[in-house]
């Protein structure tokens, strides 16, 4: 790592830390710098905000989950099963942090109100491991062949959105939400192998 880089991370991991303990609301830009010893006019060469701060914590975290999916896109096991695998394992890895500490979740919410782009950039990257499955699911003919594999994807992630973010959606518990999600995946599953015709929309 770089002298820069270095410093940036000490940064975040001090914001990290006096976010977990006094929530971000509470939590100020001036008290951060303090936690690293260094000037809060110094702090904002490195993050532009505390927004910025919470941003980085939270592409940390999908960062680890993205890893994982990968890894999941590419086991040799039916494309089915990796897909069921893929969304439950988003599902309860993101229900158990922010179930853990509220104080996640109220930085989850502040992202989702004021950075939605980035919750559109993660999805995309989330797309590049599902149309993988998607792909190999029709070349093993388990799976009809569409037409359209990334749009497919796309209205897969709109229908199993409230499994991806659980607590920003629902109020549920995780074995309500497994069993949701299990049904959910069931009817996709069944007009994957059937096959479907796309309608035909216009990108607004």
């Amino acid at each position: 790592m770089t002298d820069k880089t270095d410093t940036r991370e000490r940064i975040l991991e001090a914001a990290v830390a006096r976010i977990m303990h006094y929530g971000y609301a509470k939590t100020t830009m001036s008290e951060i710098a303090r936690d690293c010893d260094m000037s809060a006019g110094n702090i904002y060469r490195f993050f532009a905000s505390k927004l910025d701060i919470a941003e980085a914590m939270a592409r940390r975290f999908n960062s680890e989950i993205y890893q994982e999916y990968a890894r999941i896109a590419r086991q040799d096991l039916p494309a089915s099963e990796r897909l069921h695998v893929f969304f439950t394992y988003g599902m309860e890895q993101t229900f158990e942090k922010l179930d853990s500490d509220d104080k996640l979740l109220e930085v989850a919410e502040v992202l989702s109100e004021s950075r939605p782009l980035m919750m559109n950039e993660e999805l995309a990257q989330e797309r590049i491991h599902l149309v993988r499955i998607l792909e190999d699911g029709v070349i093993r003919g388990e799976f009809a062949p569409m037409a359209d594999t990334i749009f497919v994807a796309e209205m897969i992630q709109v229908a199993t959105m409230k499994f991806r973010y659980p607590q920003l959606f629902s109020r549920l518990t995780l074995p309500k939400l497994r069993r949701e999600l299990a049904g959910v995946t069931a009817l996709l599953l069944a007009a994957l192998r059937a096959g479907f015709d796309l309608p035909e929309i216009k990108n607004e």
